[in-house]
């Protein structure tokens, strides 16, 4: 049994409503405004309705990050729930900047072995997001940091320094 974090029951939570949203051909969010998704609980928590906003607020650029790693995948090709259960990671992964990229891919390889489309849906989803994470992580590797804290420390010391105005008070 796979140790279970804090925000599990949001993960899996938003996941169904993003289903529910792909397969009504609505928004999400339009589903849980109007009472149409309900999660077990009646109330969805705010991380999870934190993560339904944002995967469908940034879809088009989660697409394209998936595009790019999911070799010889077309998106629309993928089944809904593998395709679902992947933005909703990517969206974490990319925007949700608290969260480690390992809990996310591990997170979301359980969901595929819960709800997965397909017998090899969690090693589909752990590749694809795999190399996404290697892309992230190059992106923000210690060199490139290095490189960003030196321009930032040149550019304070290049910087002409700007002298406080002196405080001349009026004579009565």
């Amino acid at each position: 049994m796979s140790k279970k974090h804090k925000n599990t029951g949001a993960r899996r939570a938003a996941l169904q409503a993003l289903y529910a949203g792909a397969i009504a051909e609505k928004k999400a969010a339009f589903l849980i405004a109007q009472g149409l998704f309900l999660e077990d609980s009646e109330k969805m928590s705010d991380y999870a309705e934190q993560l339904v906003a944002g995967t469908e607020r940034y879809q088009k650029e989660i697409d394209s990050y998936l595009e790019e790693a999911s070799d010889n995948w077309a998106l629309d090709r993928m089944p809904i729930v593998d395709r679902t259960i992947l933005r909703l990671a990517v969206y974490e992964m990319v925007y949700e900047i608290n969260v480690p990229l390992s809990v996310t891919i591990n997170e979301a390889v359980e969901l595929a072995k819960a709800f997965g489309g397909e017998d090899d849906s969690p090693r589909f989803v752990n590749g694809v997001l795999g190399r996404i994470a290697k892309r992230l992580e190059a992106a923000v590797s210690p060199a490139a940091s290095e490189e960003a804290e030196q321009g930032e420390s040149a550019a304070a010391e290049a910087a002409p320094e700007v002298a406080a105005e002196p405080q001349v008070e009026e004579a009565e």
